[in-house]
């Protein structure tokens, strides 16, 4: 059976906000009986874009991620929930009825993902439901999919053996994977969020010059064992990435023709810019 799922690009995301207003614009004010009560007008981000700024200047990127209600297949606020006031349907969307869930600010703490909001002036707890009035009246996409210009987010409808192995030839990842709440909402390039990265210039003096040391080889050492090489570019500069943050010691190995070999140490906490290093 066909079932909903979430892919979001990490590298497309722009932090233009439309996916977040444009589901604003869908739930406040607007009652969808059956499905969801109005949206509070102000607290609530049912897409929530998270930011993480890595490195320092000249080496400095910046990520973005938009987070959402997960539709887990094993939901941990469905477990917590005694009043039947959420469901899962055939489809893999999650519900939370908004009259049987009138009351039960405790499936707000449920949700391990913060993606559970709580309507004060209601009094009841709210989720981005998949756009579910909108998916069973043949829309066949979510208005976050709608309105996103790059693509970053998409909805996407298949079996599951056909996203399994989407996961696997795009390397996607999910959200708090040690959970094993088995979402279906799934990253693209989370790694742009989730590691650290080693970056910066090789240099050399010459005649009284300072060059750029092209073509130099690099070779990253952890506990002894070399676990990735590279080259300087033309520029003299060179990045390391995909790194575990806070993983500790690492040795740098330097290597030109001509030149002293070089060990630089380093410590990563988070992602970090050595700045200029004369060979």
């Amino acid at each position: 059976m066909s079932k909903w799922n979430v892919v979001i690009d990490v590298a497309e995301c722009t932090n233009c906000n439309l996916c977040t207003l444009a589901t604003m614009d869908e739930y406040v004010g607007n009652d969808w009986p059956g499905y969801s009560a109005p949206m509070q007008k102000h607290g609530h981000k049912w897409i929530n874009i998270l930011q993480k700024e890595r490195g320092q200047s000249p080496y400095l990127d910046i990520a973005y991620v938009p987070t959402v209600c997960n539709h887990c297949d094993d939901a941990p606020c469905m477990k917590a929930d005694t009043s039947g006031a959420i469901k899962k349907r055939d489809d893999g969307i999650v519900m939370i009825d908004p009259v049987k869930g009138k009351g039960q600010k405790q499936l707000v703490d449920a949700c391990p993902y913060g993606h559970i909001w709580w309507n004060e002036e209601l009094q009841v707890p709210q989720h981005w439901n998949f756009d579910a009035h909108l998916i069973d009246g043949g829309w066949g996409k979510t208005r976050a999919s709608q309105v996103c210009p790059t693509g970053a987010f998409q909805t996407v409808k298949c079996d599951d053996a056909a996203m399994a192995q989407r996961v696997r030839e795009e390397k996607l990842e999910v959200m708090k994977p040690e959970l094993n709440a088995k979402p279906r909402v799934y990253y693209k390039n989370l790694w742009r969020y989730s590691t650290a990265f080693i970056a910066g210039t090789l240099s050399f003096e010459a005649s009284g010059r300072v060059e750029c040391l092209e073509g130099a080889s690099l070779r990253l050492v952890k506990d002894g064992k070399a676990i990735a090489e590279l080259k300087s570019d033309n520029y003299g500069d060179f990045k390391f990435d995909r790194l575990p943050e806070n993983s500790g010691v690492y040795s740098l190995e330097i290597e030109s023709a001509g030149r002293t070999r070089k060990t630089v140490p380093v410590e990563l906490k988070d992602s970090l810019s050595l700045g200029e290093i004369r060979v």
